[in-house]
């Protein structure tokens, strides 16, 4: 009986093990699909292996397409427009592109696996985009669940960015994470310093990226980054300025008021802070200093849940009912907001009900 058994069980292993070996040998077959080329708005050809997700394979070639989510296809920042090739669109891409974008052929990056040649149309600006390596400077508590991370850059060892761009990180593998991400987080500091970009990153709970940041980076660690990103800058106007932005919101603001300040920006600004309670509040005395050095500039924190005991003798409650205290011409002021879609959508809706133009609203949603 325990010959049967044992003899049963190696045709049984046989059996597994000629499947497996024509499983892997299927996969060979069927995933190369060889050498396709990527046409780039007319002017550049590129060859690359097929199969691979049009994001990843222009990434390869050090073509940096923007994606949040690093490639997962949540975040719909990886748009680009295919004129030919590409495939069918699928069900993952169109709940996050409109109905303009539909019949304009614009897909995501990162859900269109090269399968034939493809022409794609980027802006000329993606390939000012770089890689860096860098090492971790300066990490800074600004509150309990918010650090500023200073990269001192070595390769290369310079940037150029516009004041409320963003970079995008790549993590390490730490315990509990064996995979890579990559997320994109706005630069803070302001552009004056070229060999050098800080990021505040506000700790999400069991966010990947921003639980290796807070529980695992360390000083001197060599890291990654890619950018710059974005289109949130100060548009080259003489226009008054509201900033609206709460928690690490704060970062691009950060640095285009410093940048304001080297190039001696007199515009009017008022910058609305959005907090819970004191302990949600960072850089107030940083950010009353441009209150000084800036021609006209007020920073107002607004607390929304502050307790009694807090003692807090600012502004309670939302931003919005604030505006109507800074706006001079409705016709005449921008905005910039930064933060999650829904605290956007409330204060887009507020500005346009006190007159400004909708086109004049900017936003960096940190959704």
């Amino acid at each position: 009986m325990l010959n049967l058994i044992l003899k049963d069980v190696t045709v049984l292993t046989a059996i597994c093990g000629g499947f497996a070996l024509l499983l892997v040998i299927a996969q060979k077959l069927f995933s190369n699909y060889g050498d396709f080329k990527i046409d780039i708005n007319g002017k550049r050809e590129l060859t690359v292996k097929g199969g691979n997700s049009l994001l990843n394979s222009l990434g390869d070639q050090q073509i940096f397409i923007p994606s949040a989510c690093g490639g997962r296809g949540s975040c719909g920042a990886c748009k680009c427009k295919i004129t030919e090739g590409g495939g069918p669109l699928l069900p993952t891409e169109k709940p996050l592109l409109s109905k303009a974008e539909l019949a304009d052929n614009i897909r995501l990056a990162c859900q269109v696996k090269l399968k034939s040649d493809i022409r794609i149309q980027i802006p000329e600006s993606i390939f000012n985009i770089r890689k860096f390596k860098a090492t971790i400077a300066e990490i800074v508590d600004y509150t309990y669940d918010t650090k500023g991370i200073t990269f001192q850059l070595l390769e290369p060892d310079t940037i150029s960015f516009k004041a409320g761009q963003y970079m995008q990180l790549e993590t390490k593998p730490y315990p509990g994470m064996k995979q890579k991400v990559v997320r994109a987080y706005s630069i803070s500091s302001g552009p004056k310093d070229e060999h050098k970009l800080q990021l505040i990153i506000r700790l999400v709970p069991e966010g990947i990226c921003t639980t290796w940041v807070h529980k695992h980076l360390q000083l001197n660690e060599e890291v990654f980054l890619t950018g710059p990103y974005g289109d949130f800058f100060l548009r080259d106007t003489e226009a008054d300025i509201i900033f609206v932005a709460g928690g690490s919101g704060k970062a691009p603001i950060k640095s285009i008021l410093e940048d304001m300040e080297v190039k001696g920006i007199p515009r009017k600004a008022t910058y609305f802070f959005g907090a819970r309670t004191t302990k949600d509040l960072y850089l107030t005395e940083y950010m009353q200093h441009f209150e000084q050095s800036l021609a006209d500039f007020s920073y107002v924190p607004v607390l929304s849940h502050s307790a009694p005991e807090e003692n807090w003798q600012g502004k309670t409650g939302f931003v919005m009912p604030y505006f109507k205290d800074a706006i001079r011409d409705p016709k005449n002021t921008e905005a910039y907001l930064c933060g999650s879609p829904g605290m956007i959508n409330a204060v887009t809706k507020s500005l346009i009900e006190h007159g400004i133009p909708a086109d004049k609203i900017y936003f960096d949603s940190f959704g």
